[in-house]
């Protein structure tokens, strides 16, 4: 498997272009009106050591994942326990919102990644 400083999974890159395609509506809505324009780069949809993360910005080392009703199960929190757990351990955040805050508080949401970004880069 090849994998580069952020263990890259190349096997996982066409999975991955699949659901850049197939974006919720909220992961559209963070993407076209906030992410994609952000002066900081963005990746959507970005392979790292076996998961799909669902926003990625590698100078701030910040992973931004949205949570559906799939992820409040009891097997949801557990996997993504475990996936954040290995996330970190990369030395990435990972920020969890959920998608009723990205349709009722889109500022709010925005204004918190503004706010961490720039708190890693400029320290």
């Amino acid at each position: 498997m090849n994998k580069n400083y952020t263990n890259y999974d190349y096997d996982l890159k066409k999975r991955a272009v699949k659901l850049r395609h197939e974006m919720t509506r909220q992961e559209r809505r963070l993407w076209y009106d906030f992410l994609q324009k952000y002066p900081v780069k963005f990746y959507k949809q970005r392979p790292i050591d076996g998961y799909i993360v669902d926003f990625y910005c590698a100078k701030a080392k910040i992973i931004v994942e949205l949570d559906g009703s799939q992820h409040f199960t009891e097997d949801g929190l557990e996997y993504d326990e475990i996936r954040s757990d290995v996330l970190e351990k990369l030395g990435l955040e990972v920020v969890r919102y959920t998608n009723l805050e990205i349709e009722r508080k889109f500022e709010a949401v925005c204004m918190d990644i503004d706010r961490r970004v720039k708190e890693k880069i400029l320290g």
